[in-house]
């Protein structure tokens, strides 16, 4: 029932609800006044902040529609279900969360914690199961028809009673996937799922398919209004880089520099950095030692990897290597440097839609990696985070190579590091690029110089 103690207060509620969708609440018939209130503070109807949107303006952006963006993500989900003739997917892994409806609750503590998910059907209406009274952070999103309180399997909150936490849970998921079934054999897709839980479906008839690569499927083509987010959120993230290197000095520890950076992107309207991927001097090669106490010398080398998830929940993944102090870099530190943007500069350009990814591996060029250390793959899929596909290089193809078709709208981030396993510092650069009908397009404009 709909609460307000003033005529002023029910004509806003009125209001409010004629120019919006809200899903349907469990145990409330109507929406009530204070989900109202509360979606209106979600930090995503408020929105970046003005001093963002002008940077963005001034860099001649444009922000998304983001009501678009969400119709479109649902599409590209409800197309893979019918396209493997699956009746509906759980989703508990929170990116896919994301993908399929626009919203968020703690993501990176629910990484690690299952409390929250969502049913989407192939036909039927998306019900969200939320975290503890958390409605108000989706009720915004439009392609959300109803929220339900969450069923968590974490021993956490069951203890001893996993088992009939598991049926409840198990119960709610067959009556939706009774309801909505097209198949008529009951074929469940799930992401993340304990084994109680899995258990539980599978005893209810429930026949359970992984989501997982279908999801990637569906993240793998991006909107335009997706490119849109991402071209705000490539330029926040370049504007936070200029943020860190006003203090890349001599005597600046890694810390600091790496801390700059997450305050930068938080400030503009990002949400949290996935990695420490920043080092100096020696500790430059091999790759992937993280930023530490250690004080950034004059004349070492100092690279970084950016791994931020930025606005609009966009992933932002570049790499940059810089000279400590300016001046001439030494012999060495030039030479990897060469390497690594030569690497760069020519892999970028052989991601044309209609290329295979075998073909675009059979080319890639890299320094030989029984002399370099190289990085883990040459590239690799970019949108609500690192996704597929990763491509590898041609010796490595055997093993772990897999093929497919870069389409228009895919994104990538090309990957290059280089340093020398007789020891000396290493060089990692990155770029993203976006295929277009034309070709592929550089998001990452950011100087590859190292001073």
């Amino acid at each position: 029932m709909l609460v307000g103690s003033t005529g002023r207060k029910d004509a806003f509620l009125t209001e409010s609800l004629s120019a919006r969708h809200f899903p349907k609440i469990a145990a409330h018939s109507q929406v009530p006044a204070w989900l109202v209130e509360h979606t209106e503070r979600n930090r995503h109807e408020l929105g970046p902040h003005r001093s963002v949107v002008e940077e963005w303006t001034r860099a001649g952006l444009v922000r998304p529609d983001m009501a678009a963006i969400r119709r479109y993500r649902l599409e590209r989900v409800q197309e893979q279900l019918r396209t493997h003739n699956i009746d509906g997917f759980v989703l508990h892994d929170p990116l896919n969360v994301r993908y399929a409806t626009d919203t968020t609750n703690m993501p990176v503590w629910t990484m690690h914690n299952a409390v929250r998910y969502v049913w989407v059907p192939a036909d039927g209406e998306v019900v969200l199961f939320e975290f503890s009274h958390g409605e108000f952070l989706s009720a915004h999103s439009e392609v959300i028809d109803e929220i339900r309180p969450a069923v968590s399997l974490l021993p956490f909150y069951t203890g001893s009673r996993i088992g009939e936490v598991a049926d409840r849970f198990a119960d709610e998921i067959i009556e939706l996937l009774r309801r909505d079934q097209r198949t008529g054999d009951l074929r469940l897709g799930i992401d993340i799922i304990g084994l109680e839980g899995l258990r539980a479906l599978e005893a209810r008839g429930a026949t359970v398919l992984s989501a997982h690569q279908l999801m990637e499927n569906a993240r793998l083509v991006k909107s335009g209004d997706e490119i849109d987010a991402m071209r705000c959120a490539v330029e926040s993230c370049q504007r936070s880089i200029d943020d860190m290197r006003s203090l890349f000095v001599p005597g600046v520890t890694e810390l600091e520099l790496w801390a700059e950076l997450q305050k930068a992107n938080f400030l503009r309207h990002g949400e949290w950095v996935e990695t420490r991927l920043l080092a100096s001097g020696a500790r430059t090669n091999p790759w992937y030692q993280e930023a530490s106490s250690k004080e950034v010398e004059a004349g070492e080398l100092m690279a970084f990897d950016t791994d931020m998830v930025g606005a609009y929940g966009m992933c932002v993944d570049m790499s940059r290597t810089w000279l400590c102090d300016g001046g001439r870099p030494r012999a060495a530190q030039a030479d990897v440097h060469s390497r690594a943007r030569d690497m760069i500069e020519s892999n970028w350009p052989l991601f044309v839609a209609g290329s295979t990814y075998r073909e675009i591996t059979d080319r890639l060029w890299c320094p030989d990696v029984e002399e370099f250390n190289g990085y883990t793959v040459l590239a690799h899929g970019t949108g609500l985070c690192d996704e597929y596909p990763s491509l590898f290089t041609r010796e490595q193809w055997d093993s772990g190579g897999f093929d497919g078709v870069v389409e228009v709208g895919n994104v990538f981030s090309v990957e290059s590091f280089v340093g020398r396993r007789s020891g000396g510092e290493g060089v990692k650069l990155e770029d993203m690029i976006v295929v277009t009908e034309t070709g592929p397009e550089l998001l990452t404009d950011y100087s590859l110089d190292l001073v």
